[in-house]
């Protein structure tokens, strides 16, 4: 099976104007959050019953709790059945489950991947401080327990004749702190070293200071992009990481760093608190001004529907609809669905400071993404999305059944499939409605 991961980054480093992008979904929060990772379980039995695994004397029907492991791995499994991220990061137990347990990427598009380090300003346990002190490394899986479960892996001529893994997730977190900074990079380069022994690929996660570097906050994105550049000089390309994942720092750090280096693939991380436009706009803008990589989190994982935010993402990536289209297509789908929304739709279309922080309380390093005049970030500017179709009036026509479309809502091509370029923006809409519905839920 060829993993769409292999297939767009060798499309992305043979044409740069590619429009191919890799979406990652992170299912590795209990290596941060414990028992928060699962996302919370709401309670939406029209009885008003307390359900059966809670204790009545604990538990009020007025309370949510939070999914349990197994429910947690089933929201992995249907997200790995509908095909559309590329890549799945999952903590090195999470991964031994799913990949070698149960197989389930080897026929799959999907490449597997998992946390291959976790340091402490990602330890975002309930009443704990540890996310307020300087970032500390640190790692809990080893190598060979992502790629087969063990303390050691028998040798292998080939890394995908291990059962496990064979991509994992490194991050660093620069402090402008020479001492603090040194033993990450030490740690860092003892990771490299091995990964390069064992034919480990892997891919490197910046984070901004979890603390108070004496940066200015617009300044952020330069001590960033520099740090990368420096630490990356030394490492020749058998060393290299596959990609980047770093925090979007809005247009100008983008470009800075994408048109440095021809060869690095960057990526932006997904952040935590925020509306559904801050997503969307998110993946929009940092594609446009070159990153090919979105690793998004918490915000699949908060999402009412996740597959159909995924879907969303997809759609916005490939050029299918805007931003702004996107969150009045994805509360369609909720309303179809009778999903309540997190957020009403006149608050879910604004555009809100982001979090990009570990704190699960989202309080630290939050900060405004600067924009360009051609992207409009507020009402007073924004255009009026058109009026969103609803799922219920995309009726079957006799088409359906031979190419899956209708003529009589968007336009097709000859052979039957849309046809995007004489599309307006309701046909769109109406277009990714469809698409939801009939591949979904």
């Amino acid at each position: 099976m060829i993993k769409s991961l292999d297939a767009k980054l060798k499309e992305i480093r043979s044409n740069r104007s590619s429009r191919a992008f890799i979406i990652a979904d992170a299912k590795d929060a209990d290596m941060a959050f414990g028992i928060q990772a699962t996302g919370t379980r709401k309670y939406l039995a029209k009885t008003g019953e307390i359900p059966a695994q809670f204790s009545p004397e604990v538990w009020t029907r007025e309370e949510f709790g939070y999914r349990s492991l197994p429910e947690y791995l089933e929201i992995i499994r249907e997200i790995i059945d509908q095909k559309v991220v590329d890549i799945m990061l999952m903590s090195a137990s999470v991964n031994e489950q799913l990949s070698i347990k149960e197989g389930l990427f080897k026929n799959s598009p999907i490449t597997p991947a998992a946390r291959a380090n976790d340091t402490s300003d990602v330890w975002a346990i309930r009443n704990g401080s540890y996310v307020k002190e300087p970032s500390e490394t640190f790692r809990s899986a080893s190598i060979d327990y992502i790629q087969c479960g063990k303390v050691a892996c028998a040798p292998a001529a080939d890394p995908s004749e291990f059962p496990g893994a064979n991509l994992g997730l490194y991050s660093i977190t620069y402090l402008n702190d020479l001492e603090r900074d040194r033993k990450a990079l030490l740690a860092f380069k003892e990771f490299r070293e091995e990964s390069e022994r064992k034919k480990f690929r892997y891919f490197l996660e910046v984070f901004d200071p979890n603390v108070h570097s004496g940066i200015p906050a617009d300044q952020l994105g330069a001590f960033i992009n520099d740090n990368i550049i420096r630490t990356l000089a030394g490492v020749t390309e058998a060393g290299r990481p596959v990609f980047l994942k770093i925090v979007y720092h809005g247009p100008r750090f983008m470009e800075e760093l994408v048109q440095y280096d021809p060869n690095l693939v960057v990526g932006v991380l997904g952040g935590s608190a925020g509306t559904t436009y801050d997503a969307f706009k998110l993946i929009h803008d940092a594609q446009k001004y070159g990153a090919r990589v979105a690793l998004f989190g918490r915000k699949i994982n908060n999402a009412e529907h996740q597959l159909g935010f995924i879907e969303m993402l997809r759609l916005i990536t490939d050029g299918v609809i805007s931003p702004e289209e996107a969150v009045h297509a994805y509360h369609a789908f909720l309303e179809a669905k009778k999903i309540k929304p997190r957020l009403v739709l006149e608050k879910d279309i604004q555009l809100t400071e982001q979090s990009m922080s570990y704190d699960s309380q989202g309080s630290r390093r939050t900060i405004s993404i600067p924009t360009r005049k051609d992207s409009p970030v507020n009402e007073a500017n924004r255009p009026t999305p058109p009026a969103v179709q609803k799922t219920a009036e995309i009726k079957k026509t006799p088409q359906d059944s031979a190419v899956g479309t209708s003529s009589l809502l968007w336009p097709l091509k000859a052979d039957g499939t849309p046809d995007f370029a004489k599309m307006n923006s309701q046909q769109r809409l109406s277009y990714s409605l469809h698409r939801l519905n009939k591949n979904h839920f």
